[in-house]
């Protein structure tokens, strides 16, 4: 068997774009689709925040180890002082990054999913 460095350094790039001073993880994750074809891993998430006002979701990869990815669904949390709604709003991201791996597990506020990478 081979081994690929390519995953290790396209984490390594990846892992090193921090997230910014307004982005928060979500409230919940609700659920996780994670699929890989031809060396390219597309993840799917859906979850919900607190209050509207919450821009940009996202997922940031965190790290990964050849075997399992670690991300946060972060999204802008809205300005201090900015009339909201008070209620739970639906978010969506995805991503698609160049690598291998077997599961990706994905962090938010409340909770977290853990998910095979289905081929």
């Amino acid at each position: 068997m081979k081994f690929s460095a390519l995953p290790v350094f396209a984490c390594a790039l990846l892992c090193t774009l921090p997230a910014s001073a307004g982005e928060k993880r979500v409230f919940r994750i609700d659920s996780l689709i994670a699929t890989q074809k031809d060396g390219v891993i597309l993840l799917q998430a859906k979850g919900a925040v607190e209050t509207g006002g919450w821009t940009k979701p996202r997922l940031h990869v965190m790290h990964g180890d050849g075997r399992t990815i670690t991300v946060e669904f972060l999204a802008t949390a809205p300005p201090p002082g900015m009339t909201v709604i008070d209620a739970l709003v639906p978010v969506s991201a995805s991503v698609a990054m160049k690598g291998r791996a077997t599961s990706v597990h994905v962090l938010a506020d409340e909770n977290e999913i853990t998910s095979q990478v289905l081929h």
